[in-house]
């Protein structure tokens, strides 16, 4: 189904005050004007005068809210509101962009198992050797009725797929479609969090080198996890170590990625995904990450879903 975009509104323009009359002079007692003084006073006042008058009553105004109009009080300055927006930083540190970015997207991260033995349940993650007939992986849902995209060749000779939503629901899952060339697989949740969220995608159109981001999944089973780093390069290619595969038009990062990491989603610091993690590159024989992960781009990972966004 296709996305509608989202708006945000704009404030409409605050309506332009009426000028307020100034306030009359006050009246001097009459002992104290001379009698020329009183004769002007009762001839018309000319209206420049009446905007002299206005303009003193704001500039006054303007003396009350600024500081006391007491004789040696501090006039408040630049480094005395500098001070001031420091200390409340200091007592109260705002999150950081990461810190934002992992809070929009983790309710809709999953973590998912594929079940190579028909006898797992895919409960009991302690057992060492059923957990190596296992394929652990992640994903991220993109619509609330349980569609999940992650990698193929996390679920790929699974006889059971099962994942587990942000807020601990588990569920079994079926696989509902398949994009080999960029190793894309497509799960539909059997149940699903009454309150489940979708995540917001984003066209990488924009996505720049240096384009700061979060990687966020389950590496080596610990999860959720968020890491944090740059976009370091676009249209990358990747070669699998079987070298079965090349998947092309890659998204290049150096947030750390690791096994367990395939499937989630690498997010802008605005929350939102541009790409699903597929693979590290290490020119060891460790599947360990040094640097070098990549992620297919999001408009490839949606049209696997059958909803391209853009």
């Amino acid at each position: 189904m296709k996305k509608a975009p989202l708006y945000s509104r704009s404030r409409r323009p605050a309506e332009a005050a009426a000028p307020v009359a100034a306030p009359p002079p006050a009246a001097a007692p009459e002992a104290a004007v001379p009698a020329a003084a009183a004769s002007a006073r009762r001839r018309r006042v000319p209206a420049e005068a009446l905007w002299a008058a206005a303009g003193a009553a704001v500039a006054v105004l303007a003396l009350l809210v600024s500081g006391p109009l007491h004789p040696g009080a501090r006039v408040l300055t630049q480094d005395d509101i500098d001070a001031a927006v420091r200390a409340s930083l200091e007592k109260e540190p705002l999150p950081s962009a990461a810190a934002k970015a992992y809070e929009a997207v983790a309710p809709s991260v999953v973590r998912v198992v594929g079940l190579m033995d028909e006898h797992d349940d895919g409960r009991r993650l302690d057992d060492s050797e059923r957990a190596l007939q296992r394929s652990l992986g992640t994903g991220v849902v993109v619509i609330d009725n349980g569609t999940i995209l992650t990698n193929l060749h996390v679920v790929w000779g699974a006889h059971r797929v099962r994942v587990t939503f942000a807020d601990g629901t588990e569920s079994r899952a079926r696989l509902v479609g398949v994009q080999t060339e960029n190793d894309l697989a497509v799960l539909r949740a059997d149940h699903v969090p009454d309150d489940l969220a979708a995540a917001t995608m984003r066209s990488t159109a924009d996505l720049r080198p240096g384009d700061h981001v979060i990687a966020v999944g389950n590496p080596f089973g610990i999860g959720p996890s968020t890491s944090y780093g740059i976009v370091s390069g676009l249209n990358r290619e990747f070669r699998s170590e079987e070298g079965k595969r090349t998947l092309s038009n890659l998204i290049q990062f150096d947030a750390a990625a690791n096994p367990g990491n395939s499937g989630g989603p690498l997010v802008t610091m605005d929350g939102q995904v541009v790409g699903i993690v597929t693979a590290i590159l290490n020119p060891s024989e460790q599947r360990t990450f040094v640097g070098i992960g990549f992620a297919v781009p999001i408009e490839n990972a949606a049209a696997a879903a059958g909803m391209p966004p853009f």
